[in-house]
């Protein structure tokens, strides 16, 4: 059976847990509930509505986003909703 558009943009959408940007390191939770550790590199770009830029700094708890990876690492973290406008969605 294929799947959906739908479905696999909730498969790859995740959201983040913690955020440590000295060990460049994002503790995200996937559609599972399970949680995984990505190891980022300096390289590492975030992606916002608002801006883009290196480093972690530009995340928070909360926030869903989509990775990109290259090399086995993410190269970009997309951010799809931030933790502030999941909570006031109609879907919340």
């Amino acid at each position: 059976m294929t799947q959906s558009f739908t479905e696999w943009l909730q498969e790859a959408r995740l959201t983040v847990v913690e955020v440590d940007p000295r060990a460049a390191r994002v503790r995200v939770r996937g559609s599972a509930d399970a949680c995984s550790d990505l190891t980022c590199s300096e390289r590492t770009v975030v992606v916002s509505d608002d801006e883009t830029r290196a480093g972690l700094d530009a995340l928070c708890p909360g926030d869903i986003v989509r990775v990109e990876s290259a090399e086995g690492r993410p190269a970009r973290i997309v951010v799809v909703r931030r933790a502030w406008d999941e909570l006031t969605s109609p879907e919340f």
